[in-house]
C-alpha cells in the first residue's frame, strides 16, 4: 500500500526591524497553523542593516522597518514587490533610564547635565530609532550637549540593553521596547518626533514564495495580528 508522502514545507523569510521581535515570535506559531505547510524564518536587526542584506542578494521574502525612510530606500532600489507595501503598526519614542537608582535625569533636557555621561542611542547612520533620537535631540536644541556622550548601538535592543544594564545614564527606546525590560528600564517621557513612527512591510521582489509573503502581510493587518501586536504596545498606523 502507498503511503501519502508529507507535504514539504516552504520556509517564508522575514526580515523586521529589532523591536518587532517578540511580537512576530509569537504571531509566528499562528501565522503557520492558519497556513499548514508554510515555515516561518525569522531574521531580525537594525533596519538599514536588514535593506543591505536583501540588496547583497539574501533570500528574503518579507521584509518589515521601523521607518518609511529605509522602505524608501528599498522601493527605489526596485527591491519591493509591487503593491504589496503597507503601513501595519505605529510606534512612539522614549527616553528612558536605569530602574535601579536615583537618575538625575527626570526631563529630556536634563540630559545635558554633567552627571550624565554616557547616553545610548541608536547609530543614527543605520538604526531608524537613532535617527528619531538625532532629530528629537537638533528639534529641542540639546543635539550638540548629548552628541559627545552619545553611547551607539547596532539596533534598539542593544540601545535598551545597555539602559537595563544601568552601562549608561540614558537612552532612547521604542515604547514597546521599554515594556520588553520594565523591570529594569523606566520610562522618563514620550519623546515627540518630527515625523510619525510608523512601520511599513511589503514582498521583496524576487522573493522564492510570493504567495505566502502576501498572506503573512495580511496576517499582520488582521484582527488576529494586531490583536497580537497591540499586546505588545504597537498601535495602529
Amino acid at each position: 500500500m502507498l503511503c501519502a508522502l508529507p507535504a514539504l514545507a516552504a520556509d517564508l523569510t522575514v526580515s523586521a526591524a529589532a523591536s518587532l521581535g517578540n511580537a512576530f515570535k509569537e504571531i509566528a506559531p499562528a501565522f503557520e497553523a492558519r497556513h499548514p505547510g508554510t515555515r516561518l524564518r525569522l531574521n531580525f536587526g537594525a533596519s538599514d542593516a536588514l535593506l543591505a542584506q536583501i540588496a547583497k542578494g539574501a533570500p528574503v521574502d518579507v521584509f518589515a522597518s521601523a521607518d518609511q525612510e529605509t522602505m524608501d530606500r528599498a522601493e527605489a532600489q526596485k527591491a519591493l514587490l509591487a503593491g504589496t507595501r503597507h503601513d501595519f503598526v505605529a510606534n512612539s519614542l522614549v527616553l528612558v533610564v536605569p530602574a535601579a537608582g536615583m537618575s538625575p535625569v527626570k526631563a529630556l533636557p536634563d540630559l545635558q547635565l554633567p552627571a550624565v555621561q554616557r547616553v545610548a542611542l541608536g547609530k543614527p547612520e543605520g538604526v531608524p530609532a537613532g535617527r528619531y533620537a538625532k532629530g528629537a535631540l537638533e528639534a529641542a536644541k540639546l543635539w550638540p550637549a548629548v552628541a559627545h556622550k552619545a553611547v551607539y548601538a547596532s539596533n534598539v535592543r542593544q540601545a535598551l540593553d545597555y539602559v537595563a544594564r544601568a552601562e549608561v545614564d540614558a537612552g532612547f527606546v521604542y515604547a514597546t521596547d521599554a515594556a520588553v525590560q520594565q523591570e529594569k528600564v523606566r520610562v522618563i517621557a514620550v519623546v515627540p518626533t518630527e515625523t510619525p513612527i510608523r512601520y511599513p512591510v511589503a514582498a521583496v521582489a524576487g522573493g522564492a514564495n510570493a504567495e505566502a509573503a502576501r498572506q503573512f502581510i495580511d496576517y499582520l493587518r488582521s484582527p488576529a495580528g494586531q490583536a497580537v501586536l497591540a499586546r505588545h504596545g504597537f498601535q495602529k498606523p
